[in-house]
């Protein structure tokens, strides 16, 4: 019998997996280690988790397209299903976050006022118009077809957790103590944070390519969707950091969702 606590082995692909799944969705995943090594694979397979997400939006607005319920249906389920998924709990780092940075006060007055439990007027209108574009781009992409609906929502997703990764890379120090934000900051080291949102580009230009008739024109449209959503939540970081000093699971929320919108923006342009 092995009596060697868990914390002390290293980490499998399976306890990383699981560490993914387990803080950002709400499937049921028992996360068994909060190690920091534990921590580092969690963060690098959370567009993993990204991925699950945008194919469940896609799927049911797909469903919703074929049992006659048209694009703006299929946009408001495409929306609400990552939300769903993660009990809110981006959308709620978001509208905190934006009572943080909308207050003017100093770091230590602004991660009071986001860790309280109610939303004040910059968190609620921050959520108001994310979620009327969100839903506005989506109804967009699914007017021209369900493909282009249902890459947009993957590539959104993907996307957005690809932003926790980058947001978890070493030099990015944690605001508070405690916290999400505190468990995974600066595990990931970062040439590994910088590969793996290669990867996703690249996966998001080829799944662009697949699933548009315009090919190679998808491709870099897809691509660049990625680009501009990991563009758009560094700065978003970068501003957080000097405000708060570092990182929190607010700020994670806020990022995701940021980086998730410039996608779906970017890929409505087309």
């Amino acid at each position: 019998m092995n009596d060697t606590p868990a914390e002390s082995r290293p980490p499998t692909p399976a306890d990383a997996l699981r560490f993914a799944f387990g803080t950002l969705t709400v499937l049921p995943v028992r996360v068994g280690r909060w190690d920091q090594a534990t921590a580092r694979g969690g963060m690098l397979c959370a567009p993993l988790a990204g991925l699950v997400v945008g194919l469940c939006a896609a799927a049911l607005g797909g469903v919703l397209l074929l049992l006659g319920g048209g694009p703006l249906l299929a946009a408001v389920a495409s929306a609400a299903v990552p939300a769903a998924l993660t009990r809110g709990l981006h959308l709620d780092g978001l509208a905190d976050t934006a009572d943080g940075l909308g207050s003017g006060k100093p770091a230590e007055d602004a991660l009071r006022i986001m860790k309280q439990s109610d939303i004040g007027p910059f968190g609620v209108i921050t959520l108001l118009f994310t979620l009327l574009a969100q839903v506005a781009a989506l109804y967009e992409l699914y007017a021209d077809g369900w493909a282009r609906g249902a890459l947009a929502a993957a590539v959104a997703a993907v996307t957005a957790r690809c932003a926790l990764t980058l947001a978890s890379r070493a030099g990015v120090p944690a605001a508070r103590p405690e916290g999400l934000g505190a468990a995974v900051a600066g595990t990931v080291p970062v040439r590994a944070a910088l590969l793996c949102a290669a990867l996703v580009v690249a996966l998001c230009a080829a799944a662009g390519a697949v699933f548009t008739p315009s090919g190679a024109s998808g491709a870099l449209h897809a691509g660049l969707a990625a680009v501009a959503g990991l563009g758009l939540a560094e700065l978003v970081l970068r501003h957080c950091r000097r405000r708060f000093g570092g990182v929190t699971g607010d700020v994670f929320g806020a990022l995701a969702e940021s980086a998730g919108l410039t996608a779906l923006i970017v890929l409505a342009l087309g």
